[in-house]
């Protein structure tokens, strides 16, 4: 650790012990700073939408200072003066990543866990080995997950079965919504044929051709550094461009622990790319299918009963060495299972939603049952109901 940083955290934990909390400074974090999606940005865009922003002091932390929020929230660069400073006094953090273990919980803040997705991979305490970078051994990741998971006030989950994984995963005994997720809101609001076609015409994209979005995970083990991961997906590009490109648009959006930078100009007018910057549930709205991996995006993307499929080239390393699946994947995923880039172009070409019809109500029934648009007001209520209680008690 630096001279400076220790300077920091010395400045840090001398502000936790000489200055009030205050419930009317609301920190918002994203992905660990590296953009600003998810709940937490769906909660803080419900809050602009109704005033809100004005009443509360709204802060966003963020390591990209030029990442653009609407509303009079301030931004916070990760990691300097003023992170540490609004840390010590802000009395309410939402976040959907764990914050560092040098952050410090204070008696009257209240934080609020949205987490980021619905698992089908294991989690935390759950799992049976550890490979992510940073982690020196399974033992250290999961107490330092535990101990972080102490701080927790409230914790959102999607679903009833969420709630149970969570549970145990993490260790959490105290408050779980079970109200679906904020950043699905926009999925019942805008899901319709003008926002669609607004949205197309704002990226840029053909009106006129089908768009399949493919939003893989990571994977545990393929890293440049902590917290920087590879894209490899093992898609064969060259064959989707020939055997899609006249009706098709590809839209390849990365995880938001991917640090690769991939030149797709050979694919040009077929591949889009966007980056961990952009807020997915826009990529939802506009794409016709989805293609994904292991990822909770098929959770999300289900909402809108559109096809799915999950390409997997490394299923059986995935599922046995990487992480382990909380449920039978294969006889519960909604749509075709593939391994190579060949089978899945043609179950594109041949995909009859009535042969997964059943699978995909059934996948509703469990994971969506509490989505319903308004999860983002219902936090809302949650954190003017803390601010009414604690000038009650002041």
């Amino acid at each position: 650790m630096n001279i400076l940083k220790q300077l920091m955290l010395t400045f840090y934990k001398i502000l936790t012990k000489v200055l009030p909390v205050n419930r009317n400074i609301i920190l918002f974090e994203s992905n660990v700073g590296r953009n600003f999606t998810g709940n937490p940005k769906a909660i803080y865009e419900e809050m602009v939408r109704l005033g809100l922003d004005l009443r509360y002091r709204c802060y966003v932390i963020l390591e990209d200072m030029k990442i653009e929020i609407p509303g009079s929230a301030k931004k916070i660069k990760r990691n300097r003066f003023r992170y540490f400073y609004y840390f010590s006094v802000a009395g309410i953090w939402i976040s959907d990543t764990r914050f560092p273990k040098y952050i410090i919980k204070r008696e009257g803040t209240l934080y609020i866990q949205t987490w980021h997705g619905t698992p089908l991979k294991k989690l935390a305490l759950d799992l049976d080995a550890v490979y992510m970078s940073g982690e020196s051994s399974l033992e250290e990741y999961k107490r330092n997950f535990y101990n972080n998971v102490q701080t927790w006030d409230y914790l959102i989950s999607q679903n009833r079965y969420s709630t149970e994984i969570f549970r145990k995963a993490f260790g959490f005994d105290k408050e779980i919504l079970e109200i679906g997720y904020p950043r699905n809101d926009i999925l019942f609001r805008k899901n319709n044929r003008e926002e669609i076609s607004r949205i197309k015409e704002m990226l840029g994209l053909r009106q006129d051709k089908r768009i399949i979005l493919y939003a893989p995970t990571w994977r545990d083990d393929e890293y440049y550094a902590n917290g920087l991961y590879k894209f490899n997906t093992g898609l064969n590009f060259p064959l989707l461009m020939k055997e899609l490109k006249e009706d098709t648009i590809w839209i390849v959006k990365y995880h938001y622990l991917i640090h690769d930078y991939i030149d797709w100009s050979d694919y040009e007018g077929f591949v889009y790319a966007f980056d961990k910057s952009y807020d997915i549930s826009y990529l939802y709205l506009i794409s016709d299918m989805l293609v994904t991996d292991y990822s909770s995006v098929m959770f999300d993307y289900s909402i809108l009963r559109r096809p799915m499929f999950f390409y997997c080239y490394d299923l059986c390393e995935y599922k046995d060495k990487l992480r382990g699946f909380y449920f039978d994947f294969i006889n519960e995923a909604p749509g075709p299972v593939v391994e190579t880039t060949q089978a899945l172009i043609q179950s594109i070409k041949e995909y009859d939603y009535e042969l997964y019809k059943e699978k995909y109500e059934a996948f509703i029934a469990k994971y969506n049952h509490a989505d319903d648009g308004n999860a983002s007001v219902k936090i809302i209520d949650l954190i003017k109901d803390a601010w009414n209680q604690n000038k009650q008690q002041k």
